[in-house]
């Protein structure tokens, strides 16, 4: 089969690079529930030595050096966040990320303020 430009498709998928399935082995779902606002960071405490790493999960690990979040980890990479999801997840279960949740206190009203200005300067 042919893509549009007539190419053979192969394991390209659009704007994605690599076919998702594939980067995550055909696993759809993240065993560690993480939010485009989580905050990852490496710790450097790895269980899986960094050869033994796919591609993607060695440019996620990377971009984890400084403290960042899903969603900018999965721009960098240029995957759905899904998949991003699912790689930090591996790198979670291997020591070498940590995730931070993100935290929001409702019942201030003045936070809630805060909030709404900075979206109406939007």
């Amino acid at each position: 089969m042919t893509g549009p430009d007539g190419h053979p498709e192969s394991e390209l998928d659009g704007d994605f690079g690599v076919r998702p399935y594939t980067v995550t082995n055909g696993r759809t779902k993240p065993s560690t529930p993480l939010d485009l606002v989580s905050l990852v960071r490496a710790t450097g405490k790895s269980k899986v030595p960094p050869e033994r790493l796919g591609l993607e999960h060695a440019q996620a690990l990377q971009l984890c050096a400084a403290t960042t979040s899903v969603a900018e980890v999965a721009a960098h990479l240029r995957q759905p966040v899904v998949v991003t999801k699912v790689l930090l997840s591996d790198l979670i279960e291997s020591g070498a990320v940590t995730a931070r949740f993100p935290t929001f206190d409702s019942t201030d009203p003045s936070r809630l303020e805060a909030l709404l200005d900075g979206l109406r300067r939007l």
